[in-house]
């Protein structure tokens, strides 16, 4: 494959959610940025040529939510997994939409849970068989990695780049691979594509306490409505203190984890003083004007460490793996409502920020440095080997099936019969389509939020 030195790099990014969305556009901006400047995030004359693509499913996004997430790129293009197959088949081929024969994209940002990266990389090896020029292919997390360790890191097995978001996850990442036997050389060290902002600076007659909420942390209604009354007292206990409470989502809007208990909904009937206060927006604008930020285990904790602003995780719940909470042992910031109350600020470790990737200063300038080179080695070549994921039909023949199935793939990662992709239908045929697929969404959403929680409470009289 020819180097795109000369000009900028051609990237499509698939996202199955707002906060992947946002993940894979800057993860895109960072591979085309130079390393300079005072902040991490730094525009660049190369910056690439970017086709945005959206996963239809239950966390497909508003544009509301494309909005708030900061990324001003075109709005992506909604899609099935077929159709960007499809796509991807035909654009992505020699022979393609370029003059000089080169894959119309150069890289593929696969940001997706890690069934649908699995069900992408089975799909674009069918689409790609017998052809060594290809885009390359990435993927990786948008945040912290807590959870299912092994299962989301043979997922994403198979990509050409795995991205770690820190050296700690590199380790890990690289121990999970070798454990099976499968080949390790795609784990790339980077850092999450949003850390950035001016450095936290206190300011007089500014006090304000931030709570990132999380959609499905804690998941039920008891520890949830536990979290906002203690937010509450604390404003009350602190009349001169503003207290923000920072939203993910609104309700009937979903992110990739299910909200069941939402709260906005939890806060009606409350009567909270007047320096609480709902949030919703880009959380780096939010941080702005922090003094504050407290969580459960939101990746919001990385970017105001990041930032230098103060940061609580809480312990008032547990210190327990259900609740990720436990990835910031060692940190120096969990701690409780309690010591929150009484003034307490925690003081975090630096030789824990530096593990993670999050240490205040010049290191974020080079944190993709890794990534490019990487990028260029690959983008330098002739030709790429075929896809090759660990799970196949003879590593996984009891579980790969159905991933494939989930996203209308067969076996052998070629579109089921009734999967292949249509013409888009256009004029009154397109508003009906979308009329009845909003409504079908939001019935859906109205369930998970609504009836669902009535039904499980029924359930335990």
């Amino acid at each position: 494959m020819p180097s795109r030195t000369d000009s900028r790099l051609r990237i499509a990014v698939l996202a199955d959610s707002d906060t992947r969305w946002k993940w894979g556009a800057l993860t895109a901006r960072r591979l085309a940025e130079r390393a300079s400047g005072a902040e991490c995030a730094v525009p660049d004359p190369s910056a690439p040529e970017l086709d945005g693509f959206l996963l239809r499913g239950r966390a497909t996004p508003t544009p509301r939510q494309l909005d708030e997430v900061g990324v001003a790129d075109a709005a992506p293009r909604e899609v099935t997994m077929a159709q960007f197959l499809h796509l991807m088949g035909a654009l992505g081929a020699p022979g393609g939409s370029d003059r000089d024969g080169r894959p119309r994209y150069d890289v593929i940002v696969l940001a997706l849970v890690g069934g649908a990266v699995q069900a992408a990389l089975h799909g674009l090896a069918a689409r790609w068989r017998g052809q060594a020029r290809r885009p390359v292919v990435a993927t990786g997390y948008v945040g912290v990695v807590y959870e299912k360790l092994a299962d989301g890191l043979l997922l994403r097995h198979g990509a050409d780049v795995v991205l770690a978001n820190s050296r700690h996850d590199a380790d890990r990442f690289r121990a999970v691979y070798r454990g099976v036997g499968a080949d390790p050389a795609a784990v790339t060290e980077a850092a999450l594509p949003f850390l950035g902002g001016a450095p936290y600076r206190a300011r007089d007659g500014r006090d304000t306490v931030v709570f990132a909420a999380q959609p499905s942390v804690p998941e039920s209604r008891a520890d949830r409505r536990y979290l906002l009354e203690r937010l509450v007292g604390h404003a009350r206990r602190h009349p001169g203190r503003e207290v923000v409470l920072k939203l993910r989502s609104k309700p009937g809007e979903h992110t990739t984890h299910l909200e069941e208990h939402p709260f906005q909904k939890l806060a009606r009937g409350m009567d909270p003083p007047p320096n609480f206060s709902l949030a919703y927006g880009n959380m780096g604008e939010v941080l702005d004007r922090a003094d504050l930020l407290v969580t459960v285990s939101s990746t919001a904790a990385l970017e105001a460490l990041h930032r230098s602003v103060p940061t609580a995780v809480l312990t008032d719940l547990g210190v327990r793996e259900v609740l990720g909470n436990h990835h910031f042992l060692g940190s120096g910031c969990l701690t409780s409502w309690d010591r929150l109350d009484a003034g307490h600020r925690p003081t975090p470790d630096p030789g824990w920020l530096a593990a993670q990737g999050v240490a205040p200063g010049d290191a974020c300038h080079h944190a993709f440095d890794h990534v490019r080179e990487r990028m260029s080695e690959l983008l330098s070549k002739e030709s790429l080997p075929p896809i090759a994921p660990y799970y196949t039909a003879t590593t996984a023949p009891g579980y790969l099936p159905g991933i494939l199935a989930r996203h209308h793939l067969a076996p052998d990662g070629t579109p089921l019969p009734g999967a292949a992709p249509a013409a888009e239908p256009t004029g009154v045929r397109r508003v009906i389509r979308d009329a009845v697929r909003d409504a079908a969404r939001g019935a859906y959403r109205h369930g998970v939020q609504r009836v669902a929680p009535v039904i499980r409470r029924m359930g335990e009289l």
